[in-house]
């Protein structure tokens, strides 16, 4: 395969810090690859991922994408945030091909056949208000493959969704991006997340944030959550975690003491 994603040493610094947020990340990620980042809160796994997609631009080093520098947000590059932020003035149709219509070319067909690949074809005319949040999130990742990007990047899309649907939805989307020979890099605070999508999951510590492990999730796909393969992944992601990071404390937690306490550890 041929490298999709190099970050080439990226540090950087917010306005006003001492010390950087991120600092050295060095990271090839292959066409069609599977990536989660994984770190306690505060460790800059957001910030990485919004330097991807052109959101940010670090102070030191570049991101390339396909050999191409990110200098700023693009078509080809499309970013699953928290909240699937649609317009609630516009139909479930209108907001998956908005993407289509702000480059310029509008597109029924394929809005249609996006909408049929998510499940959602009856509600191509509904108010996005009208639907679940699991089906909202189905709209958003609808939207974000309109445009036929080459890259896909998650920041945690599915953690306010019941477990029932987030695991529906951790699936659809993982095998969408397998079939589209997306490549895919997602950031999640949820261990099994991890293992249930991802073919690579690279551990981030804080103060400053950096990429200090790695592990290989060697399981077919689809993933069987109840499998006894599925448990010594996850069990041997946690202790690789725990070794790499253990009880660090992040600058986010040591502002925030009260409320990093009720934080997952990942």
């Amino acid at each position: 395969m041929t490298d999709s994603i190099r970050t080439d040493f990226i540090s950087h610094t917010f306005k006003g810090q001492r010390s950087p947020t991120l600092l050295d990340i060095d990271v090839t990620i292959r066409a069609g690859e599977q990536v989660a980042l994984i770190g306690r809160s505060g460790c800059g796994k957001s910030t990485l991922l919004h330097m991807l997609a052109g959101l940010l631009l670090p102070t030191e080093g570049c991101v390339r994408i396909h050999g191409r520098q990110v200098t700023r947000p693009s078509e080809k590059w499309n970013m699953m945030f928290q909240k699937p932020s649609l317009y609630p003035w516009m139909s479930v149709a209108d907001n998956v091909g908005l993407g289509l219509a702000f480059a310029g070319r509008k597109d029924p067909q394929r809005v249609a056949y996006l909408l049929e690949l998510v499940g959602l074809s009856e509600k191509a005319a509904a108010n996005p208000q009208s639907l679940s949040g699991g089906q909202q999130q189905r709209v958003a990742l609808a939207r974000s493959l309109a445009t036929s990007p080459e890259v896909l990047l998650l920041d945690e899309p599915f953690s306010a969704l019941d477990a029932f649907t987030r695991s529906s939805l951790q699936d659809e989307v993982s095998r969408i991006a397998r079939e589209q020979n997306l490549t895919m890099v997602m950031v999640t605070h949820d261990i099994d997340e991890a293992v249930a999508m991802a073919d690579r999951v690279l551990i981030m510590a804080a103060n400053p944030g950096r990429i200090v492990g790695e592990i290989q999730v060697e399981l077919t796909s689809p993933r069987q959550r109840a499998t006894p393969e599925f448990s010594r992944q996850r069990e041997a992601l946690m202790t690789s975690f725990e070794q790499l990071v253990g009880g660090e404390t992040t600058a986010a937690e040591e502002e925030e003491p009260e409320q990093a306490g009720k934080r997952k550890a990942a």
